[in-house]
């Protein structure tokens, strides 16, 4: 395993300032008027209504693991399987290491299987793995790239129009959250805002391919008042802390009537800094890194 890259403060520091943030009241983020009822729901998808208590898959020990993603295809082609994991540290100014471990066991025992050094270094935690690429945001770039996982070469990269990046729109943590990934049962999504929105959480749906935009939406959610965002069967749901234990999913936004409502499922942080949050709809669970731990939590849908 190589040596894990230089480290350099200056992104935990400006990270660990954004903790210093206080909550935005819920009626600031989103306008009373505009909440909407729920959609209909499609067959096999429903409304998120239960989040389980986080089961804890591994730690990372050094201090390059803080933040970071972890995840698996939930639509793998081969070699890799549903069980192959995939992990960044992503504390540093030049993360560019992808490890790839046979399953998330392996990832607890900390020995991956490879370790992949992508083109560009990556910046955040917003990326994911979905049929064969890994998708991530190059550093200082508002742009969106994909990396094959089999021919490890970057197969397309494409700028997010008007998006902003490297702490214009982060989530309320900080840590450059700008751009975020997202997967769930329709397809690839990109999570930002630009200064047309104001601040607003801003929706595409990407084509994995090409990473053309299909469609976008513009919600009523302000990105830097919540903590972190997923997609569920086209539906957006977003955190409303990443520090406190007792937290809730608090909004959801509809993209089939193109309205959002106020929630309150309780989400629980455990150990009080989480910096990913991402659904796989394959397992139909959420995986999270919650200060240096990778954990996943069990849902339920209505």
């Amino acid at each position: 395993l190589p040596a894990a890259p230089h480290w350099d403060p200056q992104p935990l520091t400006y990270q660990e300032l954004q903790s210093e943030r206080t909550e935005i009241p819920a009626s600031r983020l989103l306008e009373e008027t505009a909440l909407g009822r729920p959609g209909s729901q499609n067959s096999g998808c429903g409304e998120l209504v239960w989040v389980g208590d986080p089961i804890v898959f591994g730690r990372a020990e050094s201090i390059a693991g803080k933040y970071g993603v972890w995840m698996k295809d939930p639509e793998p082609l081969p070699p890799f399987t549903r069980e192959t994991t995939w992990r960044v540290d992503a504390v540093g100014t030049e993360v560019r290491q992808l490890l790839q471990y046979q399953a998330p066991e392996q990832l607890a025992q900390g020995y991956p299987s490879k370790v992949h050094i992508l083109p560009r270094p990556l910046e955040s935690t917003g990326a994911v793995v979905y049929r064969g690429g890994f998708f991530f945001q190059p550093r200082r770039s508002r742009a969106v790239a994909r990396y094959d996982l089999r021919g490890e070469t970057l197969t397309a990269q494409r700028e997010i129009p008007g998006a902003g990046y490297h702490g214009q729109y982060p989530y309320s943590w900080g840590g450059y959250t700008d751009i975020d990934l997202a997967v769930d049962e329709t397809g690839l999504w990109v999570i930002y805002s630009t200064e047309k929105a104001r601040g607003a959480i801003v929706l595409s749906k990407l084509d994995p391919e090409t990473l053309e935009i299909q469609q976008s939406w513009e919600t009523n959610i302000r990105k830097r008042g919540v903590a972190n965002a997923f997609l569920i069967c086209g539906t957006l749901y977003t955190v409303s802390s990443y520090s406190s234990p007792n937290a809730t999913i608090n909004f959801a936004y509809d993209t089939a009537t193109g309205t959002s409502r106020a929630l309150s499922v309780p989400f629980e942080n455990r150990f009080r800094y989480l910096s990913m949050l991402d659904y796989n709809p394959a397992e139909q669970q959420l995986y999270a890194w919650d200060s240096s731990n990778m954990v996943t939590y069990p849902i339920r849908l209505s």
